[in-house]
């Protein structure tokens, strides 16, 4: 996801709630979407097809207003990285661990990625170092990764550690991204997304022609072509524009709340529609996870002590 430098707000509208929950089942339904696709189609040829199908969207979408491809061209650099490290990367991993996990568990496993900012931005920055209520929400973070990863450690596993490990991985990428991000303040967010899908396209094209030689594939079925659809245009290009009208609407910080949203969707989906179920430990997981997110977020500390101080 990209990260947008704009201020948050202290309140979030039923509106910007309402998109907010929209958001969360359209990118909860990604992994919904994807899990169904890559049972058909080649992992990397359905990063590609992402890619192509969501930055045509977003290039009709924008029509090459407010100076887009000026932008695209002056800045085709950091758009390929960005396109790498957000995109490319990220979502290659995950649809490979997709192959052999559900669609619930990979969005857990991807709900880190807040984590990984944090000790990335510490890393790297010089004005996002890691406080003790940081450091907190990251040790509840790691925790419930290890919850996780722990059903999967014996000889019995359901899956390969790798096809774990894959989409904690993707995690780490958008991380980079996140701090990287940061090189476009001031470029319309929409643009932003629409270069890095169209980097990510030229990146992904040769990769998945040399390694899938996509046209020697059968065709695949009606149900994964529609998913292989619904998971560019409506949990990819549609998603994009909600995410950042959302954030006109409350703010990147509030937007941000979305991360909370996306794996009890991508669960439902996967429970409902795919038979998938999750073991107790990785119910326990999801909730250590949750609860260090919310650490991390610090405004229901902040709110605590506003009402204790209040009274």
């Amino acid at each position: 996801m990209v990260n947008a430098a704009t201020d948050a707000k202290s309140t979030i509208s039923p509106l910007a709630w309402a998109l907010l929950i929209l958001l969360g089942l359209l990118w909860g339904g990604s992994f919904f979407f994807a899990r169904v696709a890559v049972q058909h189609v080649p992992p990397l040829t359905l990063a590609l097809s992402r890619f192509v199908i969501a930055a045509v969207a977003l290039h009709v979408y924008l029509r090459g207003r407010d100076g887009f491809y000026d932008t695209l061209r002056r800045r085709a650099g950091a758009f390929l990285l960005l396109g790498l490290l957000n995109n490319a990367i990220p979502h290659s991993f995950i649809f490979i661990g997709q192959t052999h996990i559900g669609a619930g568990l990979a969005s857990i496993l991807n709900a880190t990625t807040p984590v990984w900012t944090v000790l990335i931005a510490h890393g790297l920055t010089k004005d996002e170092k890691l406080t003790p209520r940081k450091f907190a929400g990251v040790v509840l973070g790691l925790l419930g990764a290890v919850l996780l990863f722990s059903p999967h450690l014996g000889a019995g596993a359901d899956a390969p550690l790798w096809a774990l490990a894959l989409p904690l991985l993707a995690a780490v990428s958008y991380g980079f991204a996140a701090i990287f991000s940061k090189r476009f303040r001031g470029v319309d967010p929409t643009a932003i997304a629409a270069g890095q899908l169209t980097a990510s396209t030229l990146i992904m094209a040769p990769v998945a022609l040399i390694v899938d030689q996509p046209w020697s594939l059968a065709l695949p079925p009606p149900g994964a072509l529609a998913a292989m659809l619904a998971l560019a245009l409506i949990s990819t290009a549609f998603a994009y524009i909600l995410f950042f009208r959302i954030i006109g609407l409350a703010g990147a910080t509030n937007a941000s709340l979305v991360t909370l949203l996306v794996p009890p969707s991508a669960i439902l989906l996967g429970i409902v529609f795919l038979g998938e179920r999750l073991e107790t430990i990785e119910w326990a997981g999801m909730a250590v996870i949750a609860t260090g997110l919310v650490v991390l977020d610090g405004r229901l500390a902040l709110l605590m002590r506003r009402r204790l101080l209040h009274n």
